[in-house]
Parts: structure tokens; C-alpha cells; sequence
């Protein structure tokens, strides 16, 4: 059974920093989508990924302030967030495909249960 879990959430300062992972247990497979999004699962919206032949994608609204990486060998996806502004507020899931990024991403094939992120003013 696949499970994502999210870690490092937590509460920082404005113009601090968090740094997330997301865990893949019991993933068979070796080429596959990656990230983090808000909103999921009925309405994610994407805050960056990672495709299958290494693509990299952020949202505008977070370019230049956090860094997408993983670690294959440890099925671990990071994701650095620093210069947190207070509207980086809330849940960060997890998300998983197999195969490439889904256009519709109400279609990935997996989600964790979330991480919630507070930055205050």
C-alpha cells in the first residue's frame, strides 16, 4: 500500500524558513510525478513538482523563494521554503503520479493527509 507522509511543517516568522519532506512508503515504482500542492485533494493547485524526466515547475507566486529535490534511492521529496511570506499560509499535501504530471491534477494517483504551514506577520 503507498503512502505519502508529509513532514516539517510548522510556524515561522515572516522572511523565515521551513523545510518540508514528503516520505513515499511502499512505492513500486521508479519513474513517476512528484510535488506539492495546496488544496488538494478536490482543488489542488500546484506549488512545485517534479516530473519524470526531471522537469521542475513552481508556482509564480513562490519562484526564487523555494527549491523542489529528491532523493530517489530514499523515496523523500523536499521541498525548501525560505522568505516565507504570511500567504504561504496553510496545507501543503503531498502528491504522487504515475507517469507524468497529470494535466488535471485532481487525477494524481496518490495524496498524503497534509502538513499545515503558519507564517506569521
Amino acid at each position: 500500500q503507498v503512502r505519502l507522509v508529509e513532514s516539517g511543517g510548522g510556524s515561522v516568522e515572516a522572511g523565515g524558513s521551513l523545510r518540508l519532506s514528503c516520505e513515499a512508503f511502499g512505492y513500486p515504482y521508479t519513474s513517476y510525478c512528484i510535488g506539492f500542492f495546496r488544496h488538494a485533494p478536490n482543488e489542488p493547485e500546484r506549488v512545485a513538482s517534479i516530473d519524470t524526466d526531471d522537469e521542475i515547475v513552481y508556482a509564480d507566486s513562490v519562484k526564487g523563494r523555494f527549491t523542489i529535490s529528491r532523493d530517489k534511492d530514499k523515496h523523500t521529496l523536499y521541498l525548501q521554503m525560505d522568505n516565507l511570506k504570511p500567504e504561504d499560509s496553510g496545507m501543503f499535501y503531498c502528491g504522487s503520479h504515475r507517469g507524468n504530471c497529470p494535466l488535471r491534477l485532481t487525477t494524481m494517483d496518490y495524496w498524503g493527509k497534509g502538513i499545515l504551514v503558519t507564517v506569521s506577520s
